[in-house]
């Protein structure tokens, strides 16, 4: 009995221990970040469906997949530039009503074209939410929680997904797809409860606060700083670049090279994700003939469901194994890993042994990303640590944007089993870029 209390208390004895405005912060950008998933996430469930209908090959729903990357990419900078200016709270809420509409859009689209157009709205909206939920998120919780309550929100992207096949196995088969885009309108009344129950988190109101003071005073860590504030740890200068007419908040020295450090890992991370995931269902169910498994509509819901299984635990531990052991060591790790679990993916072909691979697959090949918003937290200040949250996640997309194409035109070349052998090689290099990225654990937020 004293063992089992020990462990609820690690597990979930820091989330008791919150106060109410924290909790509700967490929950708000939980579900922000669910029903992102579940509404961005219900394309791929149906894609086999479009393809036919909408007469697309696959370069071309590679090529949508694409553009709904790119938009995320720059709707995670414009809202991250929102939510350090006006608010984590109404960011949240635009990017939440934004993508909540054009997935029910997209149901109405009668061409390729327009449900490009669609999502590439949807996809502003869906940049914006992880940009504005993970600064709420950072600055409610202290540095030896942050990485458990961002790998708790980042848990139900899993979950998200999850509900998007069961609501795909449930209404693709009675009603068609565009009925299955119609239901993702329903993530939009969670605005109202976001407006009434979540405060703005006084980290960010102090910054507001200090920002626009005449003598605030603010902090400026150069090249030539002696000595680091994390002992042990590499330096991390910080330009303000104050003066007429410079754009204070900009990084510059060491602290530049990490940041495009972190963006060509998540790069690498993105690219391997959407290039994998987005093809995931289509693989499973297109037939053998065009390369795929050829599982019906509810066999293959049923492989999806099981690897969000996976996926949702490895979101979940990776917080709980990066503040023990660090950002670093944990994220080579897992990547390391996905590259191995990935090359197994794509030789096999039983619909027994993908059922059984692909959570460990998704537990590997997606943990990891728990870790991002912590990592980027405690690179920046308050002031700039929303916008640049955004910029380095959101540059990351845009590179990434590439993947569904590129994995759908060579899947449709070369086969599936060669296009994931390319999402396993990103993998290795995304691992391989941790030797440029300083390790952040343990350190307090400005």
């Amino acid at each position: 009995m004293a063992a089992s209390g020990r462990l609820s208390e690690y597990l979930f004895g820091w989330f008791r221990k919150t106060p109410a405005p924290a909790r509700r912060a967490l929950l708000a950008s939980c579900f922000g970040w669910m029903l992102d998933s579940f509404d961005v996430m219900l394309y791929a469930l149906v894609l086999a469906h479009l393809m036919s209908d909408l007469s697309m090959s696959k370069p071309t729903a590679g090529l949508l997949g694409s553009l709904t990357l790119l938009a995320s990419a720059f709707g995670g900078m414009i809202f991250g530039v929102v939510a350090d200016r006006l608010g984590r709270t109404v960011a949240l809420r635009a990017s939440i009503l934004i993508y909540s509409v054009f997935t029910f859009m997209c149901g109405l689209s009668q061409n390729v074209f327009q449900l490009g157009l669609f999502r590439v709205f949807l996809g502003l909206g869906m940049g914006g939410e992880w940009a504005s939920g993970a600064a709420l998120v950072s600055e409610y919780f202290p540095s030896e929680h942050r990485g458990k309550a961002l790998g708790f929100m980042q848990s139900f992207w899993a979950v998200g997904y999850a509900l998007a096949a069961v609501v795909t196995a449930v209404i693709l088969p009675r009603l068609g797809w565009r009925a299955v885009f119609f239901v993702g309108i329903l993530p939009a009344l969670l605005v109202f409860w976001i407006r009434s129950k979540v405060e703005e988190p006084e980290l960010w109101k102090k910054s507001r606060g200090a920002s626009s003071g005449a003598s605030a005073t603010e902090t400026k860590i150069n090249n030539e700083t002696s000595g680091s504030e994390y002992p042990g740890q590499d330096e991390l200068p910080i330009s303000t670049n104050k003066g007429p007419g410079r754009q204070p908040g900009l990084v510059s020295g060491r602290l530049l090279k990490i940041t495009l450090a972190v963006t060509l890992m998540n790069a690498l991370t993105m690219f391997a994700w959407w290039g994998f995931n987005l093809w995931i269902p289509g693989y499973l169910s297109l037939g053998q003939s065009q390369g795929g498994v050829g599982l019906s509509t509810g066999h293959m819901s049923s492989l999806v469901i099981f690897m969000q299984l996976g996926m949702w635990l490895g979101y979940l531990t990776f917080g709980y194994i990066s503040d023990s052991l660090g950002r670093k060591k944990s994220y080579v790790f897992y990547l390391l890993s996905a590259s191995l679990l990935v090359f197994l993916y794509s030789v096999a072909r039983t619909p027994l042994l993908l059922f059984f691979l692909g959570p460990v697959v998704a537990f590997f090949g997606t943990g990891y990303f728990s870790g991002f918003g912590a990592l980027t937290a405690e690179l920046y200040p308050t002031r700039i640590r929303a916008t640049l949250q955004g910029i380095t996640y959101n540059s990351g997309r845009i590179v990434s944007a590439v993947a569904p194409l590129a994995i759908g035109s060579m899947a449709q070349q070369k086969g599936f089993q060669v296009a994931f052998w390319l999402v396993s090689g990103a993998f290795v290099l995304a691992a391989l870029s941790w030797s440029l990225i300083p390790e952040t654990r343990g350190r307090e937020l400005e």
